[in-house]
Order: C-alpha cells, then structure tokens, then sequence
C-alpha cells in the first residue's frame, strides 16, 4: 500500500478524510459480514437447519392467533341478530337511529 503525505492536509481535510474512512470501514464490514452470513446460512440449510434453528432464535413458526369476535356491545331493538360492538364504523341502522334522535345507550346490551 502507497503511503500517503497527510502533513500537507488542514486540519478540516483530515476530518473530512477521517469520516470517509469511517464510512468505508463500515461498509467492508457490512460487506464481510453479508457475505459470512450468507456462507452459514447455505451450511445450514444444507444439514437441514435454518440458522434460526441452530443458534435458538426460532424453535417453531408461531400459529397465527386467530381474533375471537368482539362481543356485542349494542344491539337492534327489533332486530337482534343486527349488532354492533362498538369498534369501527357504526352501523346504519344505529347511525339512523342516532340521526332520528334516539340515545346511543338506548341500545346497549
């Protein structure tokens, strides 16, 4: 590697100089790292691992929870089946009621 004259550089030029440095070790590492996780992760798959499996990360893919429906929290005076849990837009016949000047506790369960 050719050596370089810093001496002739201001004090501002060899900061300048410093964080371009910086960066680019940064992004070496970055590189070398990519490239060693990419070796291991192809080691593991090829013994029938993930890499999550070997270093304790991931034992098993969670099940997706399923969301239990909402209990109702208002419902339809002569309509039971029509409820509404208060959560999200409002159903019409709620927002007509409302409009025709009934009281939202009117419809509480």
């Amino acid at each position: 590697m050719a050596k370089i004259d810093l001496r002739p550089l201001s004090l501002t030029e060899l900061k300048s100089l410093k964080a371009r440095v910086e960066k680019a070790i940064e992004r070496h590492d970055k590189k070398q790292k990519s490239k060693a996780l990419a070796v291991v992760k192809a080691k593991a798959k090829e013994l029938g691992f993930s890499l999550g499996e070997l270093t304790g990360e991931v034992t098993k893919a969670p099940k997706a929870a399923a969301k239990k429906p909402s209990k109702a929290a208002y419902r339809h005076p002569d309509d039971s089946s029509k409820t509404w849990a208060g959560r999200g837009a409002r159903p019409l016949w709620l927002k007509d009621a409302l409009k025709a000047g009934k009281s939202l506790d009117d419809f509480k369960v």
